[in-house]
C-alpha cells in the first residue's frame, strides 16, 4: 500500500467520522507472543507509522503490526493501560503522563495548519490580507469575531463564520489552542468534529467554515496540491496586513519548507512521538530503532519533516536507557 492511498483511504472513511484501519497488509504472519505489535493513537503520525509498518513487515515477515487511529489522546491511554504496545502522539507530554510511566521518543516533525473552503465568497480577500494570529483568537478563544464582516472590517457582510475544531482528544487540537494563546483543547470555540480527515470533509462541505488539519490531511499525498475543496488558511504570520510570498504554502512542499525552516511558528510546528509504556523493550523496541535508522529515509518522502540531526542521535541514544531528559 502506497502512501497515496492510505491518505485516501483514511478520508473515504468519513461516514461514521471514525478511522479504524489497521495496517496489516503483508503476507500472513506469526501471531506468537511477543511478535505482534499494536499500535495506536494521532492522525498526525498515522500515515507514516503506517508506512513504516509495511516496509518493516517487509524485512521481518514473523513479524505482525496494527496500526489504528484515533487521537493521541487514545493513543496514551492505551499505551499506559497496556492496551497497545506503541502509542502515536502529536504533542509533548505533560508530567503527569511520564510519572505515568509513558516513554517517549520523537520520530518526525510536522505542523497544524488552519484550513479554509476555497469556494467561500471572501476566499480571494483573505489571499490578499492573511488573518492574523490575533484574529483567530477572536474567532477561536474570545469568540469576538462570529462573522466573515467582522474578520473582514466591513460591517455590510453578515455571513457567519463557521468554526469546526475536534470533539476527540486530539495533538492538534492542543497545538492550535496553544498557538492561539490558548492552553489546552477545550479552549477552543466551535463544532466538534470527530478526526483528522472528519475536519477535512466538514470544511469541504461548508464553503463559509474554517477548521485546521494536520499538514498530511490537507495536501494530496500524490500531486502535493492541496486536496480538493480545501486549501490552507492563508496566515499572515508577520502580522503586516497583507499575505506575504512565503506565507501561502499553495503546496506541500512549501509547507514542509516553512517548517523545517522555522518560517511556520511552533506551535502549532511540532514534533511527533512514538510512546510506550516504561522503556520500549523486544518487538517493540526493535521497530522504533529501525524507524529512527533506516526508517528515516521515508519521513521526507512521505510529507512529513525530518528530525535534525542531533535531536536523531539524541533519540537513538535515549531509547537504549530508562533515564528520560
Amino acid at each position: 500500500m502506497q502512501l497515496q492511498k492510505i491518505i485516501r483511504s483514511s478520508i473515504s472513511l468519513i461516514a461514521a467520522l471514525v478511522l479504524t484501519t489497521a495496517a496489516a497488509c503483508t503476507p500472513a504472519a506469526s501471531s506468537t507472543p511477543g511478535q505482534t505489535i499494536s499500535i495506536s493513537g494521532a492522525f498526525a503520525l498515522y500515515p507514516l507509522v503506517t508506512l513504516w509498518a509495511e516496509q518493516y513487515q517487509a524485512l521481518h515477515p514473523e513479524i505482525r503490526i496494527n496500526v489504528t487511529a484515533g487521537g493521541a489522546g487514545k493513543g496514551i491511554s492505551d499505551t499506559l493501560s497496556g492496551a497497545v504496545d506503541i502509542g502515536m502522539v502529536s504533542r509533548d507530554l505533560v508530567d503527569e503522563e511520564i510519572q505515568q510511566g509513558a516513554y517517549p521518543l520523537a520520530v518526525a516533525r510536522d505542523a497544524v495548519f488552519g484550513t479554509i473552503n476555497p469556494q467561500n465568497p471572501y476566499y480571494e480577500k483573505l489571499l490578499q490580507t492573511g488573518i492574523s494570529q490575533a484574529a483567530l483568537v477572536k474567532i477561536y478563544i474570545t469568540g469576538e469575531f462570529t462573522t466573515w464582516g467582522q474578520l473582514l472590517g466591513d460591517p455590510a457582510i453578515t455571513d457567519e463564520i463557521h468554526i469546526y475544531t475536534r470533539s476527540d482528544s486530539a495533538g492538534a487540537a492542543e497545538m492550535w489552542a496553544k498557538y492561539l494563546n490558548g492552553k489546552k483543547q477545550e479552549d477552543l470555540l466551535g463544532i466538534g468534529v470527530n478526526s483528522d480527515p472528519g475536519i477535512t470533509e466538514a470544511v469541504i462541505k461548508d464553503p463559509l467554515g474554517i477548521g485546521y488539519n494536520n499538514l498530511n490531511y490537507l495536501y494530496d499525498p500524490g500531486t502535493g496540491e492541496p486536496i480538493a475543496g480545501i486549501a490552507p488558511l492563508p496566515l499572515d504570520i508577520n502580522a503586516n496586513g497583507h499575505l506575504d510570498p512565503d506565507e501561502g504554502f499553495s503546496s506541500r512542499d512549501s509547507a514542509m519548507q516553512a517548517v523545517a525552516t522555522g518560517v511556520y511558528p511552533a506551535p502549532p510546528a511540532r514534533n511527533l512521538y512514538l510512546i510506550t509504556r516504561e522503556a520500549p523493550q523486544g518487538a517493540a523496541k526493535a521497530f522504533i530503532e529501525w524507524i529512527l535508522t533506516d526508517g528515516q529515509k521515508l519521513v521526507a518522502s512521505a510529507g512529513y519533516v525530518p528530525l535534525s540531526a542531533d535531536r536523531l542521535q539524541e533519540m537513538q541514544t535515549r531509547i537504549e536507557t530508562t533515564n528520560l531528559p
